[in-house]
């Protein structure tokens, strides 16, 4: 391999993990201004024309049997309309940083799913990063004041949705494993997220809200435009030209600087305080969970 293959593989990465982080952020901004069905039909809409749009002009389309088409659709329900339910209405109560902080965590259930289902062996040392990672979820949550979970009180309402949503994306990510040594993952990926803005569509459709789009602001829009055009689009493109250039462990490290990106995106954009309490929780999220996949490799991006 070049090195500049490799150079332009890494960069692709980059620009897909740093927009990735920075997706939360838009969320929160367009949530100012229109309803998470809303966000979540627009955003994916875009995506789905960019993924077609490349898809046409890069490679011969197969059209997938009624089995496979009931496959995707299971799969665009759970890693798009079920997926962004949780994390987009999480995100009205819980902050950008401690959302990204959380989705960290998934490798972690994604292990753990391994384990249970699959029959995955889990070493000492993974169990000792999956406790890990835990705790640093809680120090996070809980804002350094663990106090507080005695109480019942697990952070922002959002919390626990966007805490759901990893365990969700986990489920998702080992389904997919088996789609993904069939078909390209442009092709599925596109399926998979027609299908979930289809379903998205009947949402929003019976949630009646088709007015919310003449509330979007000049900054609404630009939110919503990175969300589709960036985040959903592109961005999945990158990740997977560069899974088929480099080893999968090199672009899965990359994905360690996705909460660094949210953390000060969040603070520029947002005003959310930077706490050395939250920084030490996610760095044992970190620590935890590189060492849960240091032996593995990460074939589904996060978000």
């Amino acid at each position: 391999m070049s090195q500049r293959v490799r150079f332009i593989a890494l960069a692709k990465v980059a620009f897909a993990v740093t927009v990735w982080g920075a997706s939360f952020i838009a969320t929160k901004i367009a949530l100012q201004e229109i309803s998470p069905v809303t966000v979540i039909w627009l955003r994916f809409g875009i995506g789905v024309v960019i993924l077609g749009v490349i898809m046409l002009a890069r490679e011969k389309v197969t059209l997938p049997s009624l089995r496979e088409l009931a496959y995707f659709s299971l799969l665009g329900f759970l890693g798009i309309t079920f997926h962004q339910w949780l994390q987009v209405t999480g995100l009205i109560t819980s902050q950008a940083t401690t959302t990204a902080w959380i989705i960290t965590t998934i490798p972690i259930f994604i292990a753990l799913l391994g384990w249970l289902i699959l029959g995955e062996k889990l070493s000492w040392i993974s169990a000792g990063g999956i406790a890990l990672a835990g705790f640093g979820v809680l120090i996070v949550v809980a804002h350094g004041d663990l106090g507080t979970l005695l109480h019942g009180q697990f952070g922002a309402p959002g919390d626990l949705l966007i805490l759901i949503s990893a365990p969700n994306w986990a489920v998702f990510s080992v389904l997919s494993r088996r789609g993904l040594q069939k078909q390209s993952a442009t092709q599925m990926m596109f399926y998979v997220m027609s299908f979930g803005w289809i379903f998205t569509s009947l949402w929003l459709l019976a949630a009646g809200r088709l007015h919310d789009f003449a509330s979007l602001s000049t900054g609404g829009w630009t939110a919503v435009l990175f969300l589709g055009i960036f985040c959903s689009g592109l961005a999945y493109i990158f990740w997977y030209d560069a899974l088929k250039a480099i080893p999968a462990s090199q672009v899965g490290s990359l994905l360690y600087l996705e909460p660094i990106v949210a953390v000060a995106v969040a603070a520029m954009l947002l005003q959310e305080p930077l706490l050395v309490v939250e920084f030490f929780g996610g760095a044992l999220i970190l620590f935890g969970v590189w060492l849960v996949n240091r032996r593995r490799t990460l074939e589904s991006p996060p978000d």
